[in-house]
């Protein structure tokens, strides 16, 4: 089951798996507006995390893989002293106040 989506394997209509904040990222790449690359991890994944209290090793293989993906986008590597990665992390919810 896949649980991490990078920007452009998502949607708009995906508010529930994506949360709101996820999902309008997706669609703006989608229809063409300028988004930095990057990936949602999905509420589902969020919920399992709450209840285990900690990231199962399938997770942290998808999030490697997506994160592996924009090193080769950016030419930039997370964690490299010389070309750094930088990364921002956001939470958000299937519906938003």
């Amino acid at each position: 089951m896949k649980r991490v989506y990078l920007f452009d394997e998502g949607s708009g209509e995906m508010k529930d798996l994506l949360g709101n904040k996820g999902a309008q990222l997706c669609e703006m790449k989608k229809i063409g507006i300028p988004v930095p690359p990057g990936f949602v991890i999905s509420t589902e994944a969020c919920r399992e995390y709450l209840q285990k209290k900690k990231l199962d090793d399938d997770l942290k293989k998808e999030i490697e893989e997506a994160l592996g993906k924009i090193e080769e986008e950016t030419g930039k590597k997370f964690g490299d002293e010389e070309n750094p990665l930088l990364v921002s992390v956001r939470s958000g919810a299937p519906i938003s106040m």
